[in-house]
Parts: structure tokens; C-alpha cells; sequence
């Protein structure tokens, strides 16, 4: 039985209390004081054995109740914390100030095997270093990768002011789900891609058919159209939906470092490399969708690893002889022509029919006829909510000029052009005048001018390099002669399959 006596608190009645007890040679399991509170866990008490003693203990000054109860506040702590630790999917473990594993929970157990209670942070894992620098820095260390039972897995410790610390292990999927939460749109699926155009609703029916099928899947439309939206939306209704959604833009990292942040690297893997190495985005979207933006820019080394990559769903990281292997989606995106640059050779052939076994293309902004307004209206509630003012309105002499408009970056130059009008109209009604589109409207489709002011712009860039080259036969001698950096111009000289010494 386990009783609860409160009392006025004084000195010594804790010791009279159970004196009265143990005058009745009763067992006493556990006794915790909470004054002015005492709570008496006694097996061999029973109900009569407890009437008989209350009016002795009632006859001890300030005892002023006496309840049974069913746990004592100690033992149900622990039991919370059981039930905590138990519920936490994720390996947890408790260690004291010397580094020492004090308590660990279910998941652990599993993964480790054994109980680890009382070995080292060294024992467990194998690893003299890391006993050394939690130590050393105080319990505090970034996210680190360590390996037990042959599995890696990223430890993020917690100091505890002078107890120790929390120790949690996660997998590198799990990192994955937190990074694609981190990028979370609250619309779910094709809600997500506004319009009732002929063209959205074509690109929706279609999208719905393969998006559900596991297979690669190659996004085509012009810069700034929504290639990744549409790659979301597909992930969000795939049976990998509830799994991790990580992009990368290949056009915006050098190849080595495109190379490591994909498929992650080995301990010691080159100089500044995090201690322990690191998992890419194919470890961590384990089970999930792997977003390849901009594919058309990848490097033909990258292009054949990822080809590799296709083939069986593994991978070596960089600097590593360990295979890999995962269970990933590749969904991939271009604005450029993939089959053209197969032709020319600057784009693997086979990598094109891996990558292409299904496909979507996403029309154009101008094509999407009342799509434009809708979406500006939209953007326009969006950007007064983003810079805290009332909401303001377009008026109706704005539609023409928004619906005549090229649009050559598409739904993310609306996007661009609402927002700076938000910005600066100080007025309630935006008109033509706030609305930064002149200039973009005189781009005509037709033979012998300028289709867009994009397509102008790269016209120009590639006859430059192509004429500068000649007399600046490598990367490095442009780039000094252009005033940019070694890897704008290697960007670019692929981009446009100019080719030459690197």
C-alpha cells in the first residue's frame, strides 16, 4: 500500500512518522519527501494495519491528513520518462559528466543490441575522438556522423548543466524530413499551381497520371514557369509522400561541390571537410524524391555518376570506398533542349532516356491566358501581407498590359513585378504607371526578331565567348579577361558546348 501524509512541516516529524511505521515491523520500499509532504510506499501495509495506526500518527504534531494513493510522484516521474523515452522513434541515451551512458531508451537497445549502461561514449562507438571532444568542448558539438553496429548515423548531443548531456542519433533520412519540412508549402499537391487555362488544367490531368507511377520523371518549360512547384506537387501525391523532397540546383554549385552536397562525403575526404564526413541529399532523402534542377548544366563527370547512380541505386560517396544504397525518386527539370544537347554532344545520351521515361512540360506564362491575372492578383495579396499593408488592388487598366506581355521569366518575373509595385504604390489602386513591364512587351515572336529578351541576352553572351575565345583559350584567361570568376566562365562555356583546353 503507499500512503500520503501531509502535515505542517517542522523539524523531526518525517522521523516520527515512520518511526510509527517501523514499530510495526513494516516493509518500507520507498519513501519521498515533498514537504510539507511525505509519500511512504509500505508492500506489507494493510488497510487494517492503516486504521489501526492512524490515530497514532494523527496524535504526531501537524499531521494533518492521511490518503492512499495509487504511485508514489517519484515512481511516476519515472514512468513518464519510460514512456517518453519508449515513444521517441529515434535512439536517444543518457550520459553522465564523465561521458558514461547512464540510461537508454528502446530504440537504442535495438539498434545497439545490448545494454549499454556504464560503457563509455568511446566503448559504444568505437571512437576514442568523440569521448574526447564532448569532454573537451563541454558536451557541445555540431551535428556529427558516427557509426554503430556497422550503421551510419548523425549524433546531435545536449549538454545537461552539470550532468552530463543527451545524446540523439538519427538516420540521414530523418535529417532529410526535417530540411524538406524546412521547405514546405502549405498548399498540398496540384492546389499548389494555380489557373484554369487550357494549358494549366492540360499540364494537371497529366501530371496526376505520373505522378503516382515510380519512375524517373524529366520537367521541361521555360525559366521561371514552376518546374520545381510541379515536382512538389507530384512528390506530395506519390506513395513516397510522407518520405523527405530534396533539391538541388545544379546550375548554382561548382562541380565538386555539387558533387559532395548529392551524394555526400568520407571522413577526411579533402581539406576543411567536416569530422566524420557527411551524407548527401541521396542519403538523406532515403525512400523519398531527389529534385534535380537545371540537370542540362550538369557536369559530364556528375552526369556519369548519376548515371551509375540509375542503374542500381548506389553510390560511393566522395572520397569513399564504402557503397551505398538507397531507395530514391529522381525527378529532374530543364528550361534547355536535352535532346538537342545529346546531338551536340554535350549531354549523355544515355542519361537523357533515364531521366526521360516520363515527362511533363510546363507551358509558358503567355500562353496561360487569364491564368495572368489571376496569379497577379494572388501575388498582389501576398506581397501586402509580406510588407504589412493594406491589401491593394490592380486596376482594370492594368490588363492589358499584363495580359500582352511576353513574360519571358515567366510566373516568377509576375511574381517580381506584383511585388514591386506593393512595394512602392502609395496608393490603395495600383495602375499602369507601378507596374515595371515597359521594355518587356515589345518582344515579338516572328521571323527575323527577338522571340524574348531571355533568348537576346544569351544570343549575345555565346557570340562574345565564342569571338573572346579564340584569343582566350582556357577558363582561367577569360575569366581574368571578363573580370568574373573560373567557375562563371566553366559554367558557361558548357552551357553553350564551347569547347576547347579547360
Amino acid at each position: 500500500m503507499r500512503i500520503h501524509v501531509s502535515f505542517i512541516d517542522r523539524v523531526g516529524i518525517t522521523q516520527e512518522v515512520l518511526a510509527i511505521l517501523g514499530g510495526r515491523n513494516l516493509n518500507l520500499d520507498a519513501v519521498e519527501m515533498v514537504p510539507p509532504n511525505v509519500y511512504i510506499d509500505a508492500p506489507t501495509l494493510s488497510p487494517q494495519v492503516l486504521e489501526e495506526l492512524k490515530d497514532r500518527l494523527f496524535r504526531v504534531r501537524g499531521v494533518e491528513a492521511i490518503t492512499v494513493v495509487d504511485i508514489l510522484p517519484g515512481q511516476r516521474r519515472h514512468l513518464q520518462l519510460d514512456a517518453l523515452l519508449a515513444a521517441m522513434t529515434d535512439p536517444v541515451l543518457a550520459l553522465d559528466s564523465n561521458g558514461r551512458v547512464l540510461l537508454a531508451n528502446p530504440a537504442l537497445l535495438a539498434l545497439c543490441g545490448r545494454e549499454p549502461a556504464g560503457e563509455s561514449v568511446a566503448e559504444l562507438f568505437a571512437d576514442p575522438g568523440l569521448h574526447t571532444a564532448l569532454l573537451e568542448n563541454g558536451f557541445r558539438l555540431p551535428l556529427r556522423e558516427v557509426t554503430l553496429n556497422g550503421e551510419a548515423l548523425l549524433l546531435d548531443a545536449t549538454p545537461i548543466t552539470d550532468a552530463g548531456a543527451l545524446l540523439t542519433l538519427y538516420r540521414p533520412s530523418r535529417i532529410g524530413e526535417r530540411l524538406a519540412a524546412l521547405h514546405h508549402d502549405h498548399s498540398e499537391g496540384f492546389d499548389s499551381l494555380l489557373g484554369d487555362s487550357l494549358p494549366i488544367r492540360t499540364l494537371k490531368t497529366r501530371a496526376l497520371r505520373v505522378a503516382v507511377l515510380d519512375a524517373p520523371l524529366l520537367i521541361q518549360g521555360e525559366t521561371g514557369t514552376g518546374k520545381e512547384l510541379v515536382a512538389r506537387a507530384c512528390h506530395a501525391i506519390s506513395a513516397r509522400h510522407s518520405a523527405p523532397f530534396l533539391a538541388l540546383n545544379c546550375a548554382a554549385l561548382p562541380e565538386n561541390l555539387a558533387e559532395s552536397e548529392l551524394f555526400g562525403y568520407a571522413p577526411g575526404a579533402f581539406t576543411g571537410a567536416q569530422r566524420g564526413g557527411k551524407p548527401g541529399l541521396m542519403e538523406m532523402a532515403n525512400h523519398g524524391t531527389v529534385f534535380l534542377d537545371e540537370i542540362g548544366e550538369m557536369s559530364p563527370y556528375l552526369q556519369a555518376k548519376l548515371l551509375r547512380f540509375l542503374s542500381d541505386g548506389s553510390f560511393r560517396r566522395v572520397g569513399g570506398d564504402r557503397e551505398v544504397k538507397v531507395n530514391v525518386r529522381i525527378l529532374s527539370a530543364t528550361h534547355r533542349d536535352l535532346e538537342k544537347m545529346v546531338s551536340e554532344g554535350t549531354f549523355r545520351e544515355d542519361l537523357f532516356y533515364r531521366l526521360n521515361v516520363l515527362n511533363l512540360e510546363v507551358p509558358p506564362l503567355r500562353e496561360r491566358g487569364q491564368d495572368i491575372l489571376l496569379l497577379a492578383r494572388y501575388f498582389m495579396e501576398q506581397a501586402c501581407a509580406q510588407i504589412q499593408r493594406p491589401v491593394c488592388r490592380l486596376t482594370p487598366g492594368t490588363y492589358p498590359a499584363l495580359l500582352n506581355n511576353r513574360w519571358p521569366g515567366n510566373v516568377r518575373q509576375l511574381q517580381n513585378v506584383i511585388f514591386r509595385a506593393a512595394a512602392i504604390c502609395e496608393s490603395s489602386l495600383v495602375d499602369i504607371g507601378d507596374l515595371d513591364i515597359a521594355g518587356t512587351s515589345v518582344a515579338r515572336q516572328s521571323d527575323g526578331e527577338v522571340h524574348s529578351l531571355e533568348q537576346a541576352v544569351e544570343d549575345f553572351e555565346k557570340t562574345l565567348l565564342e569571338k573572346l575565345y579564340i584569343n582566350y583559350p582556357s577558363t582561367r584567361q577569360l575569366a581574368s579577361r571578363l573580370q568574373t570568376s573560373h567557375t562563371a566562365i566553366a559554367h558557361r562555356l558548357r552551357k553553350y558546348g564551347i569547347s576547347g583546353k579547360g
